[in-house]
């Protein structure tokens, strides 16, 4: 089956407006799409500023010693595996 032609696009707007207007189907052959790794790619991340009460700290900084991992980084796990948990409720 004949794919269109991928236009050119002047600007990464132009691109994103059309590809929210059109079926990629009709330009590219997923059927050839091959599973890729980015091993390098980080997430982009947002610093903020949070405020916790002193003995909700402790305690996330004793259970982030007790699991060997930074504290900030336990939050953040917690924090998602919340979120993803009430995602799946709704």
């Amino acid at each position: 089956m004949n794919k269109k032609k991928i236009p050119t696009f002047k600007t990464k707007q132009e691109e994103r407006v059309f590809w929210e207007s059109h079926d990629s189907t009709e330009y590219i052959d997923w059927s050839k799409a091959q599973p890729t790794a980015f091993p390098n790619l980080k997430p982009s991340t947002k610093t903020i500023s949070l405020r916790l009460p002193e003995d909700l700290l402790i305690n996330i900084k004793i259970q982030a010693n007790k699991r060997d991992v930074p504290y900030q980084s336990l939050m953040k796990m917690l924090l998602n595996d919340k979120v993803r948990e009430l995602s799946e409720e709704n």
